[in-house]
């Protein structure tokens, strides 16, 4: 007899108390459940059930066995979905949660090419500088920028998230460009307010030498989008990601300021809680995701 049908058949007799309720689900007759289960003794050399009139009892060896088939069958049955998951076309909702600058003006449009390719997975981002619990929020996926701390998420690296700095053609024009460091204290910097320390820029430069360098300026906000229109519209220096103005600098809309000289670079990753069977719908996306970003 088959390996597999004998396990199946064992774990059933015991699942359900009795030969005849096995036989039942099996739709055999509780003769071949006995056969089956005289098979596995016979190979084993070892008794599996103690039958009495009232009850069937596990022996040791039984309950070890029992475990074991347990196990076998589940990663048997796992497989084969897993197989016929992979051969199916994504679909369903994805949930992502993502800081607001991120999301909105480089995320935003990663998900739309993954949404154009397979166009039965509707997409659902929140965007959100808080740390947001991954799992008990339902969200399949996060952005996350900086050191984690929640070991129990898979995260995969993405490029580190670098700053730099860029003003527009026109306020280069009217005011000079730095030469070093320490000139930006003699420009109008564009402050982000929820900086812990609004009045300094830690610069990091070609040969990983560190300087603290004093800013101020006439304009801050909260928004890094906003900051970004700010500089568009000549209204300073503005330290932001790269890759939220790496399109205004490639079309000539900013230019970089002190080009070997950026924000402490921060890690990024693409997180997102541990699964044995994944949808064809999340691996999708996180080949995706990993194959923009990283």
């Amino acid at each position: 007899m088959d390996k597999l049908a004998g396990m199946a058949m064992f774990v059933r007799v015991i699942d359900n108390g009795s030969f005849a309720a096995a036989a039942e689900i099996a739709q055999v007759s509780p003769a071949m459940v006995a056969k089956h289960i005289k098979t596995i003794e016979t190979r084993l050399g070892a008794k599996l059930i103690h039958r009495t009139t009232r009850r069937h009892q596990l022996t040791e060896v039984g309950q070890l066995y029992y475990e074991r088939c347990k196990r076998a069958l589940s990663e048997v049955a796992l497989a084969e979905a897993s197989a016929s998951e992979l051969q199916a076309a994504p679909r369903g909702r994805l949930r992502l949660v993502a800081p607001v600058s991120f999301g909105t003006q480089v995320l935003v449009p990663a998900l739309i090419d993954y949404q154009n390719a397979y166009p039965d997975v509707s997409i659902e981002l929140s965007l959100d500088n808080n740390v947001h619990d991954l799992v008990g929020e339902g969200f399949e996926l996060g952005i996350h920028i900086g050191p984690l701390s929640d070991s129990s998420l898979v995260a995969r690296p993405l490029t580190p998230y670098r700053r730099i700095l860029a003003a527009s053609p026109d306020y280069l024009a009217r005011h000079g460009r730095p030469a070093s460091p320490e000139a930006l204290t003699n420009h109008l910097c564009l402050g982000h307010s929820y900086w812990r320390m609004q009045d300094r820029w830690h610069l990091v430069g070609p040969d990983g030498e560190m300087r603290d360098v004093l800013i101020s300026g006439k304009f801050s906000t909260n928004q890094g989008a906003a900051l970004r229109m700010a500089a568009l519209s000549g209204a300073g220096i503005v330290l932001q990601p790269e890759l939220l103005l790496a399109a205004d600098i490639a079309e000539g809309r900013l230019e970089q300021v002190l080009p070997e000289w950026s924000y402490r670079p921060v890690p990024m990753f693409l997180i997102y809680a541990p699964n044995r069977r994944p949808t064809a719908m999340l691996r999708t996306a996180i080949d995706h995701l990993v194959e923009r970003f990283g």
